[in-house]
């Protein structure tokens, strides 16, 4: 009854869109769910994703859910989870994808779910890492155990929106680091993000786990970046 009357006076609006909510519909839309480009990658472990890891990252498997385009959908949605605080879009998209993710056979392997980090700087600043939500709804979805602790990142950098390839590799370089001990060898370890743009970040992340003896790495993002 509150929640109904909170939602007369305050109803709740798409995050694609900005539409009104109907009352069966929760975060995103009918119409934007139906509109979400998605990418398919998890059928096709040949995918565009998987190919910016290629001679750079030995990766067991790479994908994202949706394309991201400017002024698109995918683009307000990550943009909200980014910059307003709205954690529930992340929670969202996670739980949409596990379910599809937990019918590959890869996902049974998989020890931990480690997010890419942000610096302790960034996090006090904006009170909150916005992959950690979708990372607690992968981690619910394919019942695998998410590990906030094991990378960190050393070095805080200004936001890489706008840097090219090259930019973005050297900011990476020796940025992230790995806490762990014998317990942590020989796991299977999914790095997951928001956007997959160059890869560049990803690749400082793995090259991090890739300390840990015996690590294996996979890939997931919310979105990729054309």
């Amino acid at each position: 009854m509150l929640k109904s009357l909170i939602r007369l006076f305050f109803p709740d609006v798409c995050a694609g869109c900005n539409n009104f909510l109907l009352s069966a519909e929760n975060v995103i839309c009918t119409h934007c769910r139906h509109n979400i480009p998605l990418t398919y990658h998890h059928l096709n472990p040949q995918n565009e994703a998987a190919n910016k890891f290629y001679g750079k990252l030995p990766v067991e498997f790479v994908a994202t859910m949706c394309y991201f385009h400017k002024k698109g959908i995918v683009q307000e949605m990550i943009h909200k989870l980014k910059y307003t605080g709205s954690e529930e879009i992340g929670s969202a998209i996670g739980h949409w994808y596990g379910e599809d993710l937990k019918t590959l056979d890869i996902f049974r392997c998989i020890d931990e779910i480690i997010p890419v980090p942000l610096h302790r700087k960034r996090l006090r600043k904006r009170g909150y890492n916005q992959v950690t939500t979708f990372g607690k709804a992968l981690s619910e979805s394919l019942d695998i155990p998410l590990n906030e602790t094991l990378l960190v990142r050393n070095i805080y950098s200004k936001t890489q929106t706008k840097k090219d390839r090259l930019g973005r590799a050297a900011n990476s370089q020796s940025v992230f680091d790995v806490s762990f001990s014998e317990e942590n060898h020989n796991k299977h370890y999914l790095i997951i993000d928001d956007v997959l743009t160059t890869g560049a970040t990803l690749e400082s992340c793995g090259r991090a786990i890739q300390k840990i003896p015996g690590a294996k790495i996979s890939i997931v993002c919310m979105a990729f970046s054309h």
